[in-house]
């Protein structure tokens, strides 16, 4: 089956609001493009990453790989995707033989991250896996060695570490323009009335608040102190049935060794985005600081954090296939998805047993 024409490709970003940066898509047709193979056809696939790899200068979607037959024939007729580059679960390791495929991108629920990482890196794929990375430390460690092994790359899919006002917010850890940080304030969370749970009320595929939405406070605490924490306090609490199984709402705190602290939160509760750094000489913050796009913010000092243009998935792919292009070093590694991980771990046990936990 042919591919879209330029037309009709621009009329199905149109729809999605994307057209107005559909230009990159066509500025570099002669250079080298990474192939790559969505695993998991679900809203972040359908709605957010296919139609971002349209925009890229330096990927091309070539291939997927479902456990949902059904949705094939929408995939073929908005991408073009070629019958030999569509895979199962079963049969995914077979993408082993197809030269067309660079990368594996896992977009899986959690718990099945180490699994298709596995898969992939044993097929000679590179492997760009969403976050989470995995259920617990082991797990991550097991996907860093496998990809070593292999001798691919494993990318953990943190776009708002591409994301143009979030790289100030990593500046201002390390250069410390108003001073010494003193507290950081960071909330991710909306309100999941139940109707699209699915997988998020099941605790083995990585469900609840913080394995979802919490990684967004936690890392942003992290980047944002420039720091790593020694130690945590942490609460959780479901109040509805449907999350009886996981937590509906988390608290923690992280202590870092310059003295500073992150109050976070994360929730299916109530809606929340926001990330702020108190300093001895002034604040900034990003409100919001973790939605797909509108990334804005401003600092005491009365300056404003004006939001992107860009795509933000289509930055964090481009960055990542050139990292796979140039060889270089990758911008969100595994081992930094392993480190909020040990983290996560960390602020269960503070909860469970109410304790302090070091890290």
């Amino acid at each position: 089956m042919q591919g879209l024409s330029r037309r009709q490709l621009l009329k199905q970003l149109a729809l999605l609001g994307l057209a107005t940066n559909a230009a990159p898509l066509f500025a570099s047709s002669a250079a080298k493009r990474i192939g790559v193979a969505l695993v998991g056809l679900g809203y972040y696939s359908r709605d957010i990453l296919a139609p971002a790899l349209q925009l890229t200068r330096h990927c091309q979607l070539t291939g997927i790989v479902t456990g949902s037959p059904e949705k094939i024939p929408y995939w073929q007729k908005t991408y073009g995707i070629l019958d030999y580059n569509i895979y199962n679960y079963k049969n995914m390791h077979e993408i082993a033989n197809n030269p067309a495929i660079d990368v594996i991108y896992v977009v899986t629920p959690t718990g099945t991250h180490k699994q298709f990482t596995e898969i992939a890196a044993n097929a000679g794929k590179h492997v760009w896996c969403e976050k989470p990375m995995a259920m617990n430390a082991r797990e991550c460690q097991a996907m860093i060695d496998v990809c070593k092994k292999n001798k691919v790359q494993l990318t953990i899919g943190y776009r708002m570490q591409h994301e143009a006002n979030t790289r100030k917010i990593m500046q201002f850890a390390r250069e410390k323009p108003y001073g010494n940080i003193r507290e950081i304030i960071a909330e991710a969370g909306y309100n999941n009335s139940g109707d699209s749970h699915g997988w998020r009320a099941d605790p083995k595929l990585g469900g609840g608040a913080m394995y979802d939405m919490g990684v967004y406070p936690l890392n942003a605490a992290r980047y944002t102190a420039g720091e790593e924490p020694i130690a945590v306090t942490a609460t959780m609490e479901s109040t509805r049935e449907l999350y009886k199984n996981v937590d509906e709402t988390t608290e923690f705190e992280l202590e870092f060794p310059s003295g500073a602290r992150a109050k976070c939160a994360t929730s299916y509760a109530k809606n929340m985005n926001s990330l702020r750094a108190n300093c001895e000489k002034g604040w900034y913050e990003l409100t919001p600081f973790q939605s797909y796009s509108g990334v804005r913010g401003r600092t005491s000092k009365g300056i404003q954090l004006a939001a992107s243009p860009l795509n933000q998935q289509a930055v964090q792919m481009d960055n990542d296939a050139l990292s796979i292009l140039q060889n270089s070093p990758i911008i969100v590694p595994g081992e930094e998805g392993m480190k909020d991980i040990v983290i996560l771990e960390a602020i269960f046990k503070a909860a469970k047993n109410n304790n302090r936990v070091i890290i």
